[in-house]
């Protein structure tokens, strides 16, 4: 529960609801929904779970993907149930940390197509398959709004209505005075920041698009990241939300050692609830971190029903986990409150998770995941990636490559080829290594080069059980 203000706190807030009232960049909702926020950070509303109150969720709440009903054969069945939904990305991402200027999601993927080429393919299909009407919605931040208007524009004959919308521009607050950031002169987009994609919901009201949305008959909206290739439209999942009146899903996923940081699914006092690694007693985080206790983790791929978030974000009851994210602007240190979407599940009534493949998460967040998707272990049909059956391996093999390879750029430029990585374990790169074109990767391969050479990986190679650090190894 929150926590009435003490008298400094109080004062703090009402100084910085005058300040946020004079900014003229943003709207009504969006500062009334940042002083919001603001308050329940300053209030301490518990973040903390009680450990010994955790339970295991049961196969009723994280329901066995193996156990959903299949799909009804009539066709007519499917355009019903596709009519109903809506699949929105998460855009608001800037490719920064692979070194692209602009949205994450234009950075090509595979045969020259880039993520939201993909998902556009994938949902002009379903349409043109069905004759049904799936939009797609992209949530774009101010960081990527103008960018993604043009990019949208080259889909403008396809079969499919594409909108987009912004979530809320929130200021950056100063952590010595508690004073917004651009209230001191920092007009430009440093002094301000997306708060995370809990944002969603009200965003998505505060657009008119949720209004628009429901007024068209539309009843569940798929929400995922544009960065992740696995996260496809699912019409068993679809059926059982719909068949199960499941106002909330989160699909979850096995967790694997390289998942330790994920959030996962608790039964908590009788409800089902996401819990984050920022939430754990630092005694428990070894326990959190472990796969024997907490066997899975979210993909961020959620399903929600429409009408649901219009009641709850009414009602103001979406009162997420806050998350304070630390930053330093030309020297200043500032604070950006956040919240996440999947910490909603436990506003919503009959929220469910679905333990689905591990292949619905394929996400890209580095250039080694790149490497992944581009490389012979995927195929593409119909914009969906799809493993390659004579990988026997069910999982991924470990890739990790030098900061030499971190922009797509250099990444692109030192590879003549993606290497074919069938039979590969892992893979470790560091310095300055090129690769040849065809060459094929086994096993367990590490190349080193050393400091100040140069090392090229010849044509055509193969690399079995391998560590390479001159030519002479090869």
């Amino acid at each position: 529960m929150a926590a009435a203000l003490s008298a400094p706190d109080a004062e703090k807030l009402s100084q910085l609801k005058s300040a946020v009232s004079g900014l003229g960049q943003i709207s009504e909702s969006e500062k009334n929904g940042f002083i919001n926020l603001v308050s329940r950070y300053l209030s301490g509303e518990a973040q903390h779970v009680e450990w010994s109150k955790i339970r295991t969720p049961t196969d009723e709440v994280v329901v066995p993907y193996d156990s959903l009903a299949p799909i009804p054969e009539d066709p007519a069945a499917t355009k019903s149930l596709l009519d109903k939904l809506v699949v929105l990305k998460l855009n608001g991402g800037l490719g920064t940390t692979m070194g692209c200027t602009g949205p994450k999601s234009v950075i090509e993927v595979r045969n020259g197509l880039t993520f939201l080429d993909l998902i556009v393919i994938q949902i002009e299909n379903l349409n043109t398959r069905y004759g049904c009407n799936v939009p797609l919605l992209l949530m774009n931040s101010f960081n990527t709004h103008d960018d993604t208007l043009k990019i949208v524009e080259k889909y403008a004959n396809s079969n499919i209505d594409i909108h987009t919308f912004n979530q809320s521009q929130y200021p950056r607050l100063v952590v010595d005075d508690f004073v917004p950031l651009p209230c001191k002169g920092q007009t430009g987009k440093d002094g301000w920041y997306p708060p995370g994609h809990g944002d969603v919901f009200p965003s998505l009201m505060n657009s008119g698009k949720l209004d628009a949305l429901l007024s068209q008959g539309k009843e569940y909206v798929f929400v995922a990241n544009s960065d992740n290739l696995g996260a496809i439209v699912d019409l068993k999942i679809l059926n059982h939300l719909m068949t199960n009146k499941n106002e909330y899903c989160m699909e979850v996923t096995p967790k694997t050692l390289a998942d330790v940081k994920g959030g996962t699914l608790i039964s908590y006092e009788g409800k089902v609830q996401l819990l984050e690694i920022a939430q754990v007693p630092d005694e428990h985080v070894n326990e959190f971190k472990s796969i024997e206790k907490f066997k899975i983790f979210n993909t961020n791929n959620l399903w929600v029903n429409l009408k649901a978030i219009k009641r709850l974000v009414e009602a103001e009851a979406l009162k997420m986990e806050i998350i304070p994210n630390p930053k330093e602007v030309d020297g200043i240190k500032v604070l950006q409150l956040e919240t996440a979407a999947g910490a909603a599940i436990k506003f919503f009534d009959n929220a469910i998770g679905i333990n689905v493949p591990r292949s619905r998460f394929l996400p890209v967040k580095a250039t080694s995941d790149l490497l992944l998707v581009q490389s012979d272990l995927y195929t593409l049909d119909d914009g969906f990636v799809i493993r390659n059956k004579a990988r026997t391996n069910p999982s991924n093999p470990s890739i990790e490559l030098g900061p030499e390879f971190k922009k797509v750029g250099n990444f692109l430029s030192r590879f003549k080829s993606i290497p074919s990585i069938i039979e590969l374990d892992s893979l470790k790169v560091s310095g300055d290594v090129w690769f040849g074109a065809g060459i094929t990767l086994k096993g367990k391969v590490t190349i080193t080069a050393k400091p100040g050479v140069k090392l090229e990986i010849p044509d055509r190679v193969v690399l079995e059980n391998k560590e390479i650090s001159g030519p002479e190894d090869l």
